[in-house]
């Protein structure tokens, strides 16, 4: 019973695990690059800090696929320093779902999104963020 246990928490943690960068900048404007990105994607900031290295943000709220339901995504990024000198970034997309809005308000499931193109968008954005933040200088 222990072995199947076990298969069933690596399994979650490898899906909840989160995709990572490394960018060769400091932290500072890597999260600025991160706040641009996540907005260019549609995402509003909800908390978080250069200091803290955390970004937080969520999607619109969306109709889901069913009637009544609704359908909204989080981002949650954390910036740490690379051992050559950049920032690492850490990004964790989930999706956030409400069967019955209507009825039952407030309870809803969340879900690791792991092979979603949003990351490759997310990384790329903040990548064209910095280029244009150093050639802006």
């Amino acid at each position: 019973m222990s072995d199947a246990t076990t298969s069933v928490r690596e399994k979650f943690a490898e899906r909840a695990a989160p995709q990572t960068r490394s960018f060769p900048a400091a932290q500072r404007p890597v999260y600025d690059a991160v706040r641009v990105a996540a907005e260019q994607m549609g995402y509003r900031y909800v908390r978080g800090g250069a200091a803290t290295g955390v970004f937080e943000a969520v999607s619109g709220v969306r109709g889901g696929d069913q009637v009544g339901s609704s359908r909204q995504l989080s981002l949650k990024v954390k910036l740490d320093a690379a051992l050559d000198g950049g920032t690492t970034v850490a990004a964790r997309i989930t999706e956030i779902e409400e069967a019955d809005s209507s009825n039952r308000a407030g309870v809803a499931t969340e879900r690791p999104l792991k092979d979603t193109p949003q990351y490759e968008v997310f990384f790329r954005g903040v990548e064209q963020a910095l280029k244009v933040d150093k050639a802006a200088k």
